[in-house]
């Protein structure tokens, strides 16, 4: 897509909605796969290496087809893939990250809740550390503030307060020995 594509749109929400709905069953299907694979002690690591699969398919050959199609010049400048390449590992290690927090008894719905009111939080304050807004900290609106209250809270309350699982089918039973609710 050009870089003006949209710009006196609002496609950029669209797009933004669709990371919110594709990162919010990310930790579902994380861990459906891991149990999936059927193996209690390398299931994470066997899932994970599938997630590994799928960003070369993803994020490998969509890009540079895109860069095909929009006659990219393919310079990268050391900044710009330097910083993208730490996104990516940091991107990757909080990928495996919540496999380990499955492993050690964690459940999609604790684990995912406290990434995604976590994570905002955590941007929040490295972008700001960044780039302070004009005039300095003291002049963060009350309501930016309470938005990062109202974000730890309601991780909080969403960890704390989820709803128990119904009953286990017949075919989740396996399923359900190998990763047991933790409320």
């Amino acid at each position: 897509m050009p870089e003006n594509a949209g710009a006196n749109s609002n496609l950029w929400i669209v797009f933004a909605l669709m990371t919110v709905a594709s990162w919010g069953v990310y930790g579902v299907f994380l861990h459906l796969g891991q149990v999936g694979m059927g193996d209690p002690v390398n299931g994470r690591y066997k899932a994970f290496l599938m997630v590994g699969v799928a960003y070369v398919l993803v994020a490998v050959l969509a890009p540079a087809a895109m860069m095909v199609v929009n006659g990219s010049d393919w310079n990268m400048p050391r900044s710009g893939w330097s910083y993208s390449l730490i996104a990516g590992v940091v991107g990757a290690i909080g990928a495996f990250c919540v496999l380990l927090a499955f492993g050690a008894k964690g459940t999609p719905p604790v684990v995912m809740s406290i990434i995604f009111a976590g994570a905002p939080i955590v941007n929040a304050v490295v972008s700001l550390s960044l780039h302070p807004p004009k005039g300095g900290f003291a002049a963060l609106p009350w309501q930016f503030l309470g938005g990062i209250l109202l974000a730890a809270v309601g991780g909080t309350l969403v960890t704390l307060y989820k709803p128990a699982p119904g009953p286990a089918k017949p075919a989740d039973a396996a399923a359900a020995v190998e990763a047991p609710d933790s409320n």
